[in-house]
């Protein structure tokens, strides 16, 4: 079993999908470890406030198949893949840290997720794994969080 982090959002009918999603994850991975729900403004283009979460939990999913069901999982709740890669979607669930995986490979596998640079990746996971250590940096996300200028990406609460 593999310990994975997970980002979750959207901002198009947020509550409901963002819901639907963690329903999902739950009945196929059990346990989930769930951050709380921050607003936020999207970044990359202008578009509607996202709502962002983190989940951390244990699979048995390799990346690659991992990475699948997630696509899939998002195309269940009306995902979009016709449209610009940076524009409004209904769920987009990204797999952030995978162990101390270090990888790259189609779909959009990026681990560590890139976005771990923002305000609306980083401190939900650190919300629920402030220890955790990045694979490359090696500092804690509770220091990288520390070290953030969270001036520049405002989060608030966003009840789920």
């Amino acid at each position: 079993m593999a310990r994975v982090y997970l980002s979750l959002g959207s901002n198009q009918e947020p509550h409901r999908y963002l819901r639907a999603a963690l329903d999902e994850l739950q009945a196929r991975f059990g346990r989930l470890d769930i951050s709380p729900a921050y607003r936020s403004a999207a970044v990359g283009f202008d578009g509607a406030d996202f709502i962002n979460l983190a989940v951390g939990m244990d699979t048995d999913l390799d990346p690659m198949p991992l990475n699948d069901w997630l696509h899939a999982l998002e195309d269940r709740h009306g995902r979009r893949r016709d449209v610009p890669r940076y524009a409004d979607r209904t769920l987009d669930v990204d797999i952030v840290l995978y162990d101390d995986l270090i990888t790259q490979g189609p779909g959009h596998l990026d681990i560590p997720r890139k976005e771990l640079k923002h305000a609306f990746v980083l401190k939900p996971l650190m919300d629920i794994a402030p220890a955790l250590r990045h694979p490359v940096s090696g500092r804690s996300m509770a220091e990288l969080w520390t070290a953030f200028p969270v001036e520049s990406e405002p989060l608030t609460v966003e009840p789920l």
